[in-house]
């Protein structure tokens, strides 16, 4: 139901403003707006390390790379629930790290480092946009706003910390579906929970993950700087930031809304005429960002089609015994004469 009224406001919006004024402004800016694709690979790969932190170095950078890329793909361009991306990444890690216990706790842990993140570059986007329209008043709804959101974010750590919950949940998913159901296969609460707790001890590990994600998010501020600058509004570093930060938090908060579909969109207008943007030009900026993610998103997922058509391939070739193989030679010539 959300996905038919997100496309309906991005039509609607599209249509307010005169696609053909929106094309117009675009073209004027040109080729060099592809830029921004090959670019986006920067943010990803601060956060691709913060996450090799958490799994101990015991996947090379590259790899992690190519996964967190493909990750981002599947939960933004797939009809899939938020956590699709996350339950992707497990399963290509596990390629690397065979240890499906630590590589899940990696990614629940990466997954609260990330909400945390979004929550300190939130708080710095409302800051700068309070700070440029000097709302003195916005300040006390900001202040009540992240005080009320901030129990939700602890109890939700200290949860997933001490609650022992993964074992919970398979102990109920246990006596519902069966011990000997095929989706509880290989699953391990237990350990679950001691390796996450494990990792949410290791304080200092936390904080590096925290400050290369929080890189990545500041990092990819600059997409929104040069495509105002390119699309001839430019706008300051501050005011960059601010628009990234708070179009991710609508974006985010709006996650029942697949790939956030018009929620994104109308976040960019909203928040660029801040900044002296005209709607023209803001909704210019937003169609720009979408192309770039379903572009590289694309790239991404064919990528991991190919690899996974490659790797199929060269397990069904090794599952082959050496004297099947060799009796399939034999009998090939026969096949083809008597064809």
């Amino acid at each position: 139901m959300s996905l038919p009224v997100g496309i309906a406001a991005l039509i609607w919006l599209v249509v307010h403003e005169g696609f053909g004024d929106l094309m117009r402004v675009i073209g004027q800016a040109g080729f060099v707006l592809l830029w921004l694709v090959p670019f986006h690979a920067l943010p990803l790969l601060l956060d691709a390390h913060a996450w090799r932190l958490l799994l101990r170095k015991q996947a090379s950078l590259p790899f992690l790379w190519w996964v967190a890329t493909v990750r981002e793909a599947v939960s933004r361009l797939l009809p899939v629930a938020s956590i699709g991306g996350e339950i992707v990444g497990i399963r290509l890690a596990r390629w690397r790290v065979l240890d499906t216990s630590f590589v899940s706790a990696s990614v629940i842990v990466e997954v609260l480092v990330t909400i945390t993140v979004q929550y300190a570059f939130s708080a710095l986007g409302l800051v700068l946009i309070v700070a440029t329209t000097h709302d003195t008043n916005g300040w006390r709804a900001i202040g009540l706003s992240l005080l009320l959101s901030l129990p939700l974010l602890l109890f939700g750590v200290a949860l997933v910390r001490r609650g022992g919950i993964f074992h919970v949940i398979e102990s109920w998913a246990g006596r519902v579906l069966g011990d000997a159901h095929p989706l509880l296969q290989g699953i391990n609460g237990k350990r679950l929970d001691q390796e996450i707790d494990a990792l949410m001890r290791c304080s200092g590990l936390l904080l590096r993950a925290f400050s290369y994600q929080l890189g990545g998010y500041v990092l990819g501020a600059a997409e929104v700087y040069w495509a105002l600058a390119w699309l001839g509004h430019p706008v300051s570093v501050s005011g960059s930031v601010a628009i990234e930060a708070l179009i991710q938090a609508l974006r985010h908060a709006a996650f029942f809304v697949p790939a956030g579909i018009g929620i994104q969109e109308f976040a960019v207008v909203m928040l660029a005429q801040i900044f002296g943007v005209d709607r023209e030009t803001a909704l210019s900026m937003a169609l720009v960002k979408r192309m770039r993610e379903v572009v590289f998103g694309v790239f991404a997922l064919a990528s991991w089609q190919l690899v996974e058509l490659i790797r199929g391939s060269t397990q069904i070739q090794h599952a082959i015994p050496p004297a099947n193989a060799a009796h399939r030679k034999r009998l090939a010539p026969a096949v083809i004469d008597g064809d």
